[in-house]
């Protein structure tokens, strides 16, 4: 059985914005435009397939967290992941 979380650590330009992303092990979007892509099946592992773009569609608080609801424009997937620190005030705010 395939852990649920792998740490890998990768930088990556923003498929979506162009912004240069450093990751840090944890980072899945790009904090600019809160865009991701959709690479993994269980965060971390690099097995999906699909590769499309994940479009921040909405934005909620949860037990004092907000959570960023990604979707997948090629096969529909979504994803709930946490801001983070370093997210874009302006960004997280359109999405609200």
């Amino acid at each position: 059985m395939p852990k649920k979380f792998q740490r890998k650590i990768e930088d990556f330009v923003c498929s979506n914005c162009g912004q240069q992303v450093k990751g840090d092990g944890y980072t899945n979007h790009c904090p600019k435009c809160l865009w991701s892509q959709h690479v993994d099946v269980n965060p971390g592992d690099r097995q999906e397939n699909c590769g499309g773009q994940m479009e921040p569609a909405s934005i909620e608080v949860k037990g004092g967290e907000k959570i960023i609801t990604h979707r997948c424009v090629s096969c529909g997937e979504e994803r709930n992941i946490k801001a983070r620190p370093e997210d874009d005030l302006d960004a997280m705010m359109e999405l609200m």
